[in-house]
């Protein structure tokens, strides 16, 4: 038997053909009734302990059992997993790394849509909100060419992520990468280090970083929902999120979520 919370304690059942506690005597005399405690004797009494363990790992919903697969090892890992995607081991470590990727894509993402707004907002910089952004035509260099660019960089960078998936520290070897190797210093798959992608030394020991695993997926687990709020308040109000903002706390009884929602059905 286990429990959802608390300290492992034992209890102790008594098996007796009579009771376990105590009886109680009664003396009647003439100056009235006197009442005596006395413990029962025992008859083949036997006590047997039993261990209760109590469940100290944390899930996504109290005292549900996670998933045996789940066993707690990965970071973020809460037992969340009602359509079973994980149950193929393989699976498993693809759809953490896959997490993991989306994850830093959406950090990236909320915090260059909310600086940009913030700048153009403010009026510090001339900029288009943030779905419109694309739409731009910039001087420097036409709309095709960039999309080349980024398809080359980011092909190459998917394409090395990928390799050493398959095959870990494959990439990390001499001659594999420029002659960078060491300035990325990759100690584990998806997670690289060095000086270029991590420049103030956090976690270089990944077997004792799991703290810093942990936070950086609850921060992008957030993110991703975070990201998918934006998209549909862009959908449905056609502002940037600092515009939301400023308009929510212009009125905040009358400004919110329910009245938006009901005002964009009218």
């Amino acid at each position: 038997m286990a429990v959802a919370m608390g300290r492992p304690f034992v209890i102790q059942p008594c098996l007796s053909s009579s009771l376990c506690f105590l009886s109680k005597n009664i003396n009647k005399s003439s100056f009235g009734a006197a009442e005596t405690f006395l413990p029962a004797k025992p008859s083949s009494t036997r006590c047997t302990p039993v261990v209760v363990q109590a469940q100290q790992r944390p899930t996504w919903l109290p005292g549900l059992d996670p998933p045996p697969y789940l066993d707690g090892t990965l970071a973020g890992d809460f037992g969340f997993d009602p359509l079973g995607l994980g149950e193929d081991p393989q699976s498993l470590k693809w759809y953490v790394q896959a997490e993991l990727v989306h994850a830093r894509f959406a950090m990236a993402g909320v915090a260059g849509i909310l600086f940009t707004d913030l700048l153009r907002v403010t009026g510090i910089r001339n900029l288009p909100v943030w779905y419109e952004a694309g739409a731009v035509k910039f001087e420097f260099a036409s709309t095709r060419t960039l999309i080349v660019v980024q398809l080359l960089l980011m092909g190459f960078a998917e394409t090395k992520r990928y390799m050493d998936f398959v095959s870990p520290g494959s990439q990390a070897k001499e001659g594999s990468f420029f002659g960078l190797e060491s300035a990325l210093e990759g100690l584990e798959p998806g997670y690289p280090g060095g000086p270029l992608l991590n420049p103030l030394g956090l976690a270089r020991d990944m077997e004792n970083a799991h703290v810093w695993k942990l936070k950086e997926i609850k921060n992008g687990r957030l993110a991703m929902v975070a990201m998918v709020g934006i998209f549909v308040q862009a959908a449905v109000t056609h502002a940037g999120p600092i515009d939301n903002l400023i308009e929510h706390l212009s009125n905040p009884w009358h400004r919110t979520i329910i009245q938006t929602l009901a005002n964009s059905g009218s």
